[in-house]
């Protein structure tokens, strides 16, 4: 999937740049895509920094954004629905989105889905936070583009720390 968009996003930014896309000029699409990997997607770095936490709850919101900034040194940006987060991704440029699965209006699938719609959002890795964590319903986020998802209630003591190792596994680190 994430090669996928990469590819689509390559394509386009090929022809902005006035570039055929022909069988047998293969480095061109590559070119594109490097110059994306490189610039454009923070997500694709290996080191993780940026994190936007799209939360309903004030009270988890102010928790975690403690837990995170302070013991794991992250910068973050919480959202208090998925609509706020669609509008400040682009410009905070995470490298992980830690998603609520229930929240009104815009729920959680919901706001995964419209990333996965956005060729800049599209290859930001996301986990799910959420207390609805049975292994069938783990296995669904996956299939929805979630790279895991964090049980609700979570210990601050452990959460950078859980979030940390669920990006080195996804990495490969």
């Amino acid at each position: 999937r994430r090669f996928s968009a990469l590819c689509g996003r390559s394509r386009v930014l090929m022809e902005n740049l006035g570039l055929s896309i022909r069988r047998d000029k293969p480095k061109h699409l590559l070119i594109a895509m490097l110059y994306i990997v490189r610039k454009e997607s923070p997500s694709m770095s290996a080191e993780l920094k940026r994190i936007l936490y799209v939360e309903d709850e004030p009270d988890v919101q102010a928790v975690a954004r403690l837990a995170l900034e302070v013991l794991g040194k992250f910068t973050i940006e919480v959202c208090s629905s998925g609509h706020e987060a669609l509008a400040k991704a682009p410009s905070f440029r995470p490298d992980l989105i830690l998603l609520d699965v229930m929240m009104p209006g815009m729920d959680g699938v919901s706001t995964l889905k419209a990333f996965k719609q956005s060729p800049v959002l599209s290859l930001i890795p996301v986990i799910f936070m959420t207390a609805k964590t049975q292994p069938s319903e783990v296995t669904r986020y996956k299939e929805l583009g979630a790279i895991d998802a964090i049980a609700k209630p979570f210990d601050p003591m452990n959460l950078s720390s859980l979030v940390a190792g669920i990006w080195s596994k996804y990495y490969g680190q």
